[in-house]
């Protein structure tokens, strides 16, 4: 038998007290009230309530070391976005991958994949398929239901597979960007319980008054964090913190213990910040993660203190698996899987001709997921429509990776870039291949290095190629995340070198072509109004 003093932090009554915590079999046999004191905290390891692990470029075996050292014991994961590369068989990849870890994985059943029938993805996760992994204890819940205009319609491919999720009786995630009023209550009526898209106090409080759980996030691209920290001690059992698309520069620094020392900084009362960090997932999912009662499984994390939180020690079923100084450099080997199917492309596949003077351009918003759209004079060369540095109108272009179709063009604002271009093989959700660049040949430089390594993100200056290669399915790593986060930010300077005033250049690029976010996209097959649920014409006539 095993046991520990130190401070206790039971979030569930509420109290700290100084005591000994007896571990038995990987569980709690008996907590105990003693006289004494500890300069150390033991409190319930915390969960991330939503993460698509993919974004961060990690596969599962090396994003475990990370977060499990800033005291993440479990993650609710929705692989969505290697669904779209690969379908069931890249769910089932990244369970496998995540059995060979200590963090407890809790992944869903991605619900719409393809997200949109106005994209090309490299597979379909149909409502057998969703039977089959909810028949799977593997998978907890339905992933977000990023099809929210299906649901208010009620079509019959996601109002099934919504009816599968009940059946099994699990529980179904929303996506939900600024629904409001009766076509929220729909939403929620349908099964949807929980919506991490809330950008503002109004939005998350509409939200929870009609029944839903808010999931705070703070990611590499969006940060709703300040917006949305009121709800903390106003509806303390019906908020949870997540991180969304979390990248790896950031992801070696931080995790949910960010956001925990961001609330209590800010004086959010201790236990409610707490309770959004582990109790309320918990209770939530019905996940199997202890909170440091008799019985429980023997989870917790050892902190130094309750403002900075730095994180000593983790448990997961009383075993060790993260020790401050004593850190594991054990690598795990990856299985590499993917799904490449495009030749590189020519200069006259990126030429687009002009049919009008004036055209649409997306204006991305640095820090949002959202997009605006706009109406201006184009740039006109010889017939063909081409970037206008002077005014930040540049060149954006999707190519698919799935087969070799021609490259969708359009125009977008807001990236700042002076020369060169910038390319991703990341490009939510389907993840073909998204760039933008001030002159077509840095742009095809950029695109054909990412089709030769059969994924990656690149920066082409004009001239030379800096690439992080993603041999897992185009999105994901097979080095350390160390290494990964240090390419990741190379990659970022660089970007910024040639004039991108974005934050987070790739991870904004990443969702230009995401289409069940409002305004204006790009996808594979055109440019596409998010509002309209439709195509658009660059030019307008």
């Amino acid at each position: 038998m095993m046991k520990i003093e130190a401070n206790i932090v039971d979030i569930v009554k509420k109290r700290i007290f100084f005591g000994t915590i007896q571990i038995e079999s990987g569980r709690i046999y008996s907590v105990e009230e003693k006289i004494g004191t500890s300069d150390k905290y033991i409190l319930p390891g915390f969960i991330d309530s939503h993460i698509h692990i993919e974004s961060t470029m990690l596969v599962p075996s090396e994003f475990s070391p990370v977060a499990l050292s800033f005291g993440t014991i479990g993650v609710v994961a929705d692989p969505h976005e290697i669904a779209n590369v690969l379908g069931i068989k890249g769910v089932r990849y990244m369970i496998e991958n995540a059995e060979k870890v200590p963090l407890r994985f809790y992944f869903g059943a991605p619900s719409s994949v393809p997200a949109t029938e106005f994209e090309t993805s490299g597979a379909v996760i149909t409502p057998d398929d969703i039977e089959t992994l909810m028949d799977n204890d593997e998978v907890s819940h339905l992933s977000e239901v990023m099809n929210y205009p299906g649901v208010l319609a009620e079509t019959p491919d996601i109002m099934t597979k919504l009816e599968i999720a009940k059946k099994f009786g699990k529980e179904i995630d929303g996506h939900a960007p600024h629904l409001s009023g009766t076509d929220l209550e729909k939403y929620i009526s349908a099964g949807c319980r929980t919506d991490h898209e809330a950008d503002s106090y109004q939005e998350g409080e509409e939200k929870i008054q009609k029944g839903m759980k808010i999931l705070i996030r703070e990611g590499s691209a969006a940060k709703n964090f300040e917006a949305l920290a009121e709800l903390i001690d106003k509806y303390p059992d019906e908020v949870m913190f997540c991180s969304d698309d979390l990248h790896a520069n950031d992801l070696v620094k931080w995790h949910i213990n960010l956001l925990v020392k961001r609330a209590i900084a800010n004086g959010c009362d201790l236990f409610n910040v707490l309770r959004a960090a582990s109790f309320n997932p918990k209770k939530h999912y019905y996940l199997n993660s202890g909170l440091l009662q008799k019985g429980d499984s023997a989870d917790w994390i050892m902190v130094d203190n309750l403002t900075e939180f730095n994180v000593l020690e983790t448990y997961i079923n009383g075993e060790k698996v993260y020790d401050r100084v004593e850190q594991n450099t054990k690598k795990i080997p990856i299985r590499i899987v993917n799904k490449f199917e495009v030749i590189p492309k020519s200069i006259d596949d990126l030429r687009l001709k002009a049919t009008s003077e004036n055209i649409k351009v997306i204006v991305a918003e640095n820090g949002e997921l959202t997009t605006k759209g706009i109406i201006t004079k184009a740039k006109i060369e010889n017939g063909f429509a081409v970037s206008d540095i002077q005014n930040d109108i540049l060149k954006i272009v999707n190519v698919s990776r799935y087969g070799n179709t021609k490259p969708t063009v359009a125009f977008i604002k807001n990236f700042g870039l002076k020369r060169g271009a910038i390319a991703s093989s990341i490009a939510h959700d389907s993840h073909n291949i998204i760039a933008v660049g001030v002159d077509d040949e840095s742009i095809l430089k950029a695109v054909n290095s990412i089709i030769r390594a059969k994924g990656g993100i690149s920066v082409c200056d004009g001239e030379e190629i800096i690439q992080l290669d993603l041999p897992v399915a185009g999105l994901m790593s097979d080095q350390k995340a160390e290494v990964v986060a240090r390419k990741y930010t190379e990659l970022n300077e660089k970007a910024k070198e040639l004039g991108c005033n974005l934050d987070a250049p790739f991870m904004t690029l990443s969702f230009m072509a995401l289409l069940v976010i409002p305004e204006l996209k790009l996808s594979d097959k055109g440019l596409f109004d998010a509002q309209k649920f439709a195509f658009t014409d660059v030019f307008v006539h």
